[in-house]
């Protein structure tokens, strides 16, 4: 039995979530064309720094360039908002966000220790020339501004507009779903960044075959969720998204990234806290919540996906190449 979805379908569902985008789409000449771009998503509306949440990742596949993942898993906080783009703009995202938090929070790097910046990428080099350096710091630094609780804007747009997913548009999808026992209730939704697969490989559609020479491809999930959960907890959520990744037909492939990241909005924890103890309440493992948890990860994984696919849009790239809405 499939678990009700939120009100939006989507991660902001997840009170304080917001999301924001910067597209970057230009035709240069006949062979050089702009189209790529930024997604952020922040875990609440305070400073992010001075107010971390818990959270945990997982490198389902580690053909990846993401920056943030080792402290995040080492200390279990997340403290800057998670920045998405392309592969060759990793380093331009992450001054921009760094930048961003640097001129909102005075004692980084002064009075109080360093940040750690959590920046995930894909490769869209078919449709996006990758080696003009068309991301800039700024255009991360609008994304966070641009955050809201809206519900999310989905398909080629943000760090999703040049992406490639089974041969059709890809890019940003998002879904939701309640999980519910007695009288508790909690929520968790997932926002994805899809680039991979072959078109043969979707098993939600049969398209057949097509020639096309895209890499092996990749794709960034991050969950969010106001159930209580400590890091290792969030890190467990995160390896359930291979199941949600293999249900649309992705094998993982070798030259593939994949990884997942999730963080929940239950507690904040000071930077500046006093008390030599933290105590907060965590969901029991062997709680009936916990296996609904995992069941709502594969269903809001699988439907973010498609989501990518449904609410995209033709696209037309670099050195003239078409990459179709899928008939969906």
């Amino acid at each position: 039995m499939k678990l009700k979805k939120g009100k939006n379908n989507c991660i902001t569902d997840i009170r304080g979530v917001q999301v924001g985008h910067i597209s970057l789409y230009e035709k240069l000449d006949n062979k050089t064309t702009i189209c790529t771009g930024v997604t952020a998503i922040l875990p609440h509306h305070n400073n992010l720094f001075r107010h971390k949440v818990h959270a945990g990742s997982a490198v389902l596949n580690g053909f990846g360039k993401t920056t943030g993942l080792i402290q995040v898993n080492e200390l279990g906080l997340l403290e800057s908002p998670i920045m998405l783009t392309n592969t060759f703009s990793v380093g331009a995202v992450w001054q921009g966000a760094l930048d961003y938090m640097l001129g909102t929070t005075e004692e980084i790097g002064d009075t109080t220790s360093s940040i750690n910046i959590v920046v995930g990428e894909c490769n869209d080099s078919y449709l996006n020339t990758a080696r003009y350096p068309s991301v800039k710091p700024e255009h991360a630094i609008k994304a966070i501004e641009l955050a809201c609780p809206s519900p999310v804007v989905e398909g080629a747009v943000g760090a999703g507009k040049g992406m490639v997913c089974f041969g059709y548009k890809g890019g940003i999808g998002t879904a939701s779903r309640i999980v519910k026992h007695e009288s508790t209730s909690y929520q968790i939704g997932c926002l994805v960044l899809s680039n991979f697969g072959k078109r043969e490989d979707a098993l939600f559609a049969d398209w057949g075959p097509i020639k096309q020479d895209t890499p092996d491809g990749s794709i960034m999930i991050i969950l969010a969720t106001d159930a209580p959960l400590q890091e290792r907890q969030l890190q467990r959520l995160s390896k359930r998204c291979a199941a949600g990744l293999g249900r649309t037909g992705s094998h993982l492939d070798n030259g593939s990234g994949d990884v997942a990241f999730a963080f929940s909005t239950a507690t904040t924890v000071s930077h500046t806290w006093k008390q030599i103890t933290h105590t907060i309440d965590f969901l029991r493992d062997d709680h009936p919540l916990m296996n609904q948890l995992f069941q709502a990860v594969v269903e809001i994984v699988e439907e973010s996906i498609i989501r990518s696919l449904q609410m995209a849009e033709t696209t037309v790239g670099r050195m003239g190449r078409i990459v179709e809405k899928a008939p969906l």
